[in-house]
Parts: structure tokens; C-alpha cells; sequence
């Protein structure tokens, strides 16, 4: 079969084995319910994918003023909590195992959704409106002071013990594609002159606590990352950012997370500061468990599982399109396609 080393089983550690190796993106869908609480809508929509080998939810906000798109979950009250308990109990149900990705989406945050203003490592706008709500405006956010970045992982930290009193099998830290993390790795947004800024070392500062925060409180081998090396998102490039993702990486390398995950929409888009594919860049630096994603199919993913240049293999779009994606590769049936409407609805 083609596609055979997409269901291979996948020790990620002692504590977590996978029936395959097809993860569920993370893809953020705006439909919670009031209160940022998921729905039991949402619950099915999840069950109806846990025969993939490991769901990463959407991505999930740690605190109020992490937000900067209508209708996305939280995981910082009791009752979202409770929300994602529906979830969990029915793609554990199924067999499944999901993640949860916690997210704080820094100066792309609006003040619209939680009166709050947006907050970042350094003072600088993002220009341009906010997705599905055209008629929003960027705000210019507040610099982070070092005891407010404190206050924050701390925050990560409860949002990761959250998910974890909700039944997930672990939570993937969003550090990728222009939102927070992310722009403490990135010289575009990153301008400050203390601790956390200037050098990679200082700008890997922040992302690093929270990773080690976040595995003292959950556990390593239930903690995973997404970087994005190669800016593309909310984000303008800066070939110095090689400096910062080598340091990173390579501290990477001393702790053992459950994977690191890449953060990008199109993997095809080279970057002439990494050497080509960010995948590519990953796969040569980073010595643990890495999934890629980005515009992947079932026969690319699985090229790329046989030739080595990753572990696992995240699909974003077909599994909206397709609940019974795994069901169809394996009865080698065909897919149906992807299309914009289909984000309308919870299938």
C-alpha cells in the first residue's frame, strides 16, 4: 500500500504511543459557545476524528485578553473547563488522543473581545483588520514589562494544568505563526533592550520558560511546541532570525518534549536565511520527534514519513472536509474536496 507508513504506530515516549502517524492540525473554527465554552457540537465534531493518531485542538486562549478572533474557546474559567471535559470523554471514547494547543496571540489581540488592550514584547502595531471582523482595526499593544512576562508563563502554566483537569493527553504550546511566542523570536517585533530582547539567547528567553514551566507542571513527555522559523504571518522576516531559531533549537534539543511541531500554511515557501523548506531547516537541527505539516496530502505525507524527513504528519483542511479522513485512506476510497463553506459548519 502507498500509503503504508502513514499507519504505522509512533512511540512519542514511555507515556504516549500513537496508532498512526496522521495528526489532526490544529484549526481554529469560531464556534464556541457563550462564555468561550465549548459546545457539545464541538465534542462531536472532534469524535468523529479520533481515529487519527493524535488531535491537536484548536487553538485554545490562555486568558482574556488572548484574543483576536471571534468564538474561540478558552481554557481559563471552570465552565470551559468543564466544556472541553465533553470533548475529551468522547474522542477518548473512540480510542483517540487529542492535545491541547494553548495560544496568546500578543499584539494581534483586540481590546473588542475582553475590554483588555493587546499586549506584546515591544510597542509595535500590526497593520491591518482583524480575519471576520473587517471593521476592527490592529491596536498599537503595550509593551510587556518583565513582571508582567512572569504573570504570563505562570498563566501558560495554569491553562496547561487546566487542560489537563479536562482530560487531555497533553497540551502543544503555540509558538508559531506571529502570535505571541512567536514574536519575542522574531527581530520585526521584538525591539526590546533587557533580558528578552536583542540576542537570540534573550529572545529565546520567554519561549523557553514556558516550555520548561509548562513540562514541571504537566510533565515533558505531555508537552509539545510549534515554531514558525520562517516568518510568513503577522510577521515581516529578518535574515538575523536564523541566530535566534539555531539557539532555540539547539535548547530544544536538551529537554524531551513529546514532538515539535512546524507552524506554516504552505511548506513549499523556501527561505533563503534557512537554507530552503522550513521543514527542511527543522528536520537538520531539531534531534527529537517533529511533525510537519503545510499543505500536505496523503501520498506526500507519506514520502515523507518512508524518506525520514519527518515523524508525523499533520492534515489540516482534509479532515474538515473528510470526518472519516483515516477510514478513507485505509479503504482507499476517495476524498472529498476542501472548500471554503465547509468552515460554516461543525461536520
Amino acid at each position: 500500500m502507498a500509503l503504508a507508513a502513514l499507519f504505522q504506530p509512533l512511540q512519542l515516549n514511555s507515556e504516549l504511543t500513537l496508532s498512526n502517524r496522521i495528526a489532526m492540525a490544529p484549526l481554529t473554527r469560531c464556534m464556541a459557545g457563550p462564555g468561550l465554552v465549548p459546545t457539545e457540537q464541538m465534542a462531536d465534531y472532534y469524535a468523529r476524528r479520533a481515529d487519527a493518531g493524535l488531535i491537536i485542538s484548536e487553538a485554545t486562549i490562555i486568558r482574556a485578553d488572548a484574543q483576536g478572533y471571534p468564538d474561540v474557546p478558552g481554557i481559563f474559567s471552570q465552565e470551559q473547563i468543564e466544556g472541553w471535559k465533553k470533548v475529551t470523554a468522547k474522542v477518548h471514547a473512540r480510542g483517540g488522543k487529542i492535545f491541547m494547543q494553548l495560544w496568546h496571540v500578543g499584539r494581534v489581540a483586540h481590546s473588542y473581545f475582553s475590554g483588555l488592550p493587546p499586549v506584546a514584547p515591544s510597542a509595535i502595531r500590526h497593520e491591518g483588520t482583524l480575519p471576520r471582523m473587517r471593521d476592527l482595526s490592529y491596536e498599537t499593544p503595550k509593551a510587556l514589562t518583565v513582571d508582567e512576562i512572569q504573570i504570563l508563563f505562570n498563566d501558560y502554566v495554569t491553562a496547561a494544568k487546566n487542560a489537563m483537569a479536562a482530560g487531555f493527553d497533553g497540551v502543544e504550546i503555540h509558538g508559531a505563526n506571529g502570535y505571541l511566542i512567536d514574536q519575542f523570536l522574531h527581530y520585526d517585533t521584538n525591539k526590546r533592550t533587557d533580558d528578552y530582547g536583542q540576542t537570540p539567547e534573550n529572545m529565546s528567553r520567554f519561549a523557553l520558560q514556558v516550555v520548561d514551566a509548562v513540562s514541571a507542571a504537566v510533565g515533558a513527555a505531555r508537552t509539545a511546541l510549534r515554531i514558525t522559523p520562517g516568518a510568513y504571518a503577522h510577521i515581516e522576516p529578518d535574515p538575523r532570525d536564523r541566530e535566534v531559531f539555531d539557539y532555540l533549537i539547539d535548547q530544544l534539543n536538551q529537554r524531551d518534549l513529546a514532538y515539535l511541531h512546524l507552524g506554516i500554511f504552505d511548506d513549499s515557501l523556501e527561505f533563503d536565511f534557512l537554507g530552503g523548506r522550513s521543514s527542511q531547516y527543522i528536520r537538520k537541527h531539531y534531534r527529537g520527534t517533529f511533525m510537519n505539516v503545510g499543505g500536505l496530502t496523503p501520498e506526500t505525507a507519506a514520502a515523507g514519513i518512508e524518506s525520514d524527513a519527518f515523524d508525523l504528519a499533520a492534515i489540516g483542511r482534509l479532515f474538515i472536509a473528510n470526518p472519516d479522513f483515516i477510514q478513507r485512506l485505509q479503504d482507499n476510497e476517495p476524498l472529498r474536496e476542501y472548500n471554503i463553506e465547509m468552515l460554516a459548519e461543525l461536520v
